[in-house]
């Protein structure tokens, strides 16, 4: 008997011959001439952006390229590159890995606040800060967090999101998302204590407001931060003898003691 033949895979991204690479319908070889933003907009979206959209997309990959050494994807970036110099890509992974809720991850928790928010006043009818009332009440009954708020290093005001919404309102982008996301900071400062917009609140916001799945909040923070953990990495290896990164440790568990008289798995 025959066996079947595996059925292939599917995909609407790109498509390669021996004399073509295509992204989304378009060929590689006319994006080349344009932007990266651009490619990247056409990855994830699934459309090309237009102009203000464009640049946009490019400021957030700017905004989250890099915050230092000190951030938590970076130094594990650093820390990697220290104890490991046969393998660049495995330092990548490892700044990427610390990339979740906490640390510039929450971009996708916070569209999907935003879409359940715009929705809910569309059906009840109320306006955009209502909406965004009502979700930060509901988070301070429940003692819950709102993605995409507070920063340890920019505790008054992030200097990257005037620029971000400056640019929505400028090319027409700003919608429903932008405005959510404000009437949520101003309602956190009337419910609990005044707390920034961070860059995965702004990100949030203007993806949503340019069409993207909620998905892209995570992901768009990904491929930002790993051009500033390139460079990190690369600075480590070119600048630091490797093991170099000593993280002091201070020990505070049981005294020394000896395992005679101790009668391992008793009950005390």
């Amino acid at each position: 008997m025959t066996p079947s033949p595996i059925p292939p895979w599917k995909t609407a991204i790109v498509s390669a011959g021996a004399d073509h690479i295509r992204i989304r319908g378009y060929d590689v070889t006319a994006l080349m001439e344009r932007s990266f933003g651009e490619t990247v907009f056409l990855l994830l979206a699934g459309r090309l952006p237009n102009d203000a959209e464009r640049r946009l997309l490019e400021a957030i990959l700017v905004g989250e390229a890099d915050h230092g050494a000190g951030a938590p994807s970076c130094a594990a970036a650093r820390l990697a590159a220290s104890g490991n110099r046969q393998s660049l890509s495995a330092a990548v992974a490892a700044g990427v890995l610390t990339i979740g809720n906490e640390h510039g991850g929450a971009g996708t928790n916070c569209m999907e606040l935003i879409a359940a928010g715009v929705a809910e006043a569309g059906r009840d009818g109320i306006s955009i800060a209502e909406a965004a009332d009502r979700a930060v009440a509901r988070a301070a009954a429940a003692h819950a967090r709102i993605p995409g708020f507070g920063h340890r290093v920019h505790t008054s005001a992030d200097p990257r999101i005037p620029v971000l919404f400056g640019m929505a309102r400028e090319g027409g982008v700003a919608g429903d998302g932008v405005a959510f996301v404000e009437g949520l900071e101003a309602s956190l400062r009337a419910r609990i204590k005044p707390l920034p917009i961070n860059i995965d609140g702004a990100l949030a916001a203007i993806l949503h407001d340019m069409g993207f799945p909620a998905v892209a909040g995570h992901l768009v923070f990904v491929i930002g931060r790993v051009a500033g953990l390139a460079a990190e990495i690369a600075e480590e290896y070119a600048r630091e003898k490797p093991m170099r990164i000593r993280i002091p440790v201070e020990y505070d568990g049981a005294p020394p003691r000896a395992i005679d008289g101790d009668t391992p798995g008793a009950k005390e």
